[in-house]
């Protein structure tokens, strides 16, 4: 009898995985696609050469991550590329603000009256952020917090909806990339603990980055993969699972899935009814004849490209895709364009981009004009450098991705309380009504995101219950 099974080979179960693997227990893993990955794999989407990554792209959470930082990745051929800006936002007269490695640049890019307003957020949490992410993402229960005043401080700050935090600055060009920011998780503005949000990916970009990996987000999985097989646990893919009796004996279950879909396989019937599932995304691959033509000079250095005129433009499109179930007239847009510092990604001269903007939930429609026009609007001329393009709206996420819900790129909700308590409200986020089974995908604490936090939390439940039996 095997120690533990893990089901779904994303970033948490493979972190999962590992993490048990490494305490000496049996573990194998099963995935219901032919390769591992979840939301960080690599694809031949539109023409041969380009390599497209299918969901995630730049990594300012993994590259911070406590569980991938105290694991060798490097040694299976995982390795961080960062871009001369980690992130841009540029504005239609030309300009743009962005989010740099360096506090200063940052801060000046807004200019004189809100610089000195971002010093003073962000500068506490700088020199004590390794600290803060451990202590921020182990939450709640696993471990102890290592600097309880300094979580404490963040957490006034970060509590209340970036609305209020947005009353911090004087002008637009600020408040827009901070409103971008907490845009990342889908997260209407003026929702509970949307300041973290923002915040976070803030504070992320300063202390490590927005790195994209080399060859692609396949790279993570690959190396989780990797290191869990030389540790002894056994992969196998191309094996959906439908029940717990086509899983083999184990004294652990852990999945990696969507709450509703261990609800189905475990029997746990309307356990998770309540649990609610948020926007989708309507998300576009372009195969490029040449890189994006900017206008904004910024734009062109950054890994990370955010596309929303000003911040009641992407409230706008927020509240469309969450609360009024349309798609919005002009999505705010996330893009990434990783071959600006990885050629490996495409052809010589030739570049992959994506880009996705939020739409409601289960929508069907087709967002690309939409889409195309707010590029259009910061980079004219776009159009013609497409050679090929890779469309996928919610129902096709769905079928890549049987987690992305939907089309819920963010497995649940990042709204209310389900903000921070997922997927019920409990002390123990990744038990189930099953003693031997747990949960640990990103519907579980700290939530979205390519980091394996949700995998390493449920893999120390695990291993204590392992230990006690």
């Amino acid at each position: 009898m095997l120690d533990a099974v893990v089901v779904g080979a994303g970033p948490n179960g493979l972190t999962a995985a590992v993490e048990l693997a490494r305490r000496g227990f049996s573990v194998a893993l099963f995935e219901a696609k032919g390769t591992v990955g979840g939301g960080a794999r690599t694809e031949e989407l539109t023409l041969p050469g380009f390599r497209h990554d299918p969901c995630s792209a730049a990594h300012p959470l993994a590259v911070s991550s406590p569980a991938f930082r105290g694991l060798p990745l490097e040694r299976y051929g995982l390795e961080w590329l960062h871009p001369e800006l980690p992130m841009a936002h540029p504005f239609p007269d030309g300009t743009a603000a962005v989010l740099s490695r360096s506090v200063g640049e940052t801060a000046a890019s807004f200019g004189p009256r809100d610089a000195g307003a971002y010093r003073r957020l962000v500068t506490p949490f700088l020199h004590r952020w390794d600290t803060l992410v451990r202590d921020f993402m182990s939450l709640p229960l696993t471990a102890l917090p290592r600097d309880p005043v300094t979580l404490a401080r963040f957490g006034l700050v970060g509590l209340p909806p970036s609305t209020w935090l947005a009353r911090r600055f004087r002008d637009e060009r600020a408040r827009t990339l901070f409103a971008g920011l907490v845009a990342h998780v889908m997260a209407p503005l003026s929702g509970f603990a949307t300041s973290a949000i923002g915040l976070v990916f803030a504070l992320a970009a300063h202390t490590r980055g927005w790195p994209v990996a080399r060859g692609g987000s396949q790279a993570i999985s690959d190396a989780l993969a990797g290191h869990l097989r030389e540790l002894g646990g056994a992969v196998h893919t191309d094996y959906e699972v439908k029940r717990l009796d086509d899983l083999p004996p184990a004294r652990a279950y852990v999945f990696d899935t969507s709450p509703t879909a261990l609800a189905r396989i475990a029997g746990f019937g309307d356990h998770y009814a309540r649990y609610r599932y948020g926007p989708g995304v309507f998300k576009i691959d372009y195969a490029l004849d040449g890189p994006v033509p900017w206008t904004a000079p910024e734009a062109r250095r950054a890994g990370t490209v955010q596309i929303g005129a000003d911040s009641a433009e992407i409230g706008a499109a927020l509240r469309a895709a969450s609360r009024e179930k349309r798609a919005p007239d002009a999505p705010f847009l996330i893009t990434v364009q990783p071959s600006v510092v990885d050629p490996t990604r495409a052809p010589d001269g030739k570049h992959v981009f994506w880009a996705y903007g939020h739409v409601p939930h289960g929508w069907d429609g087709d967002l690309t004009d939409a889409i195309e026009r707010q590029l259009e609007r910061f980079a004219p001329g776009f159009r013609d450098r497409v050679l090929a393009r890779a469309t996928a709206g919610p129902p096709e996420l769905a079928a890549r991705n049987a987690n992305y819900v939907g089309g819920d790129i963010a497995t649940g909700a990042v709204s209310g309380l389900q903000t921070l308590l997922r997927p019920k409200l409990s002390l123990f986020p990744y038990a189930t009504p099953h003693p031997a089974v747990f949960i640990c995908s990103q519907a579980t604490p700290p939530g979205p995101g390519v980091h394996g936090m949700p995998g390493h939390n449920a893999a120390k439940a695990v291993w204590r219950r392992l230990r006690q039996t």
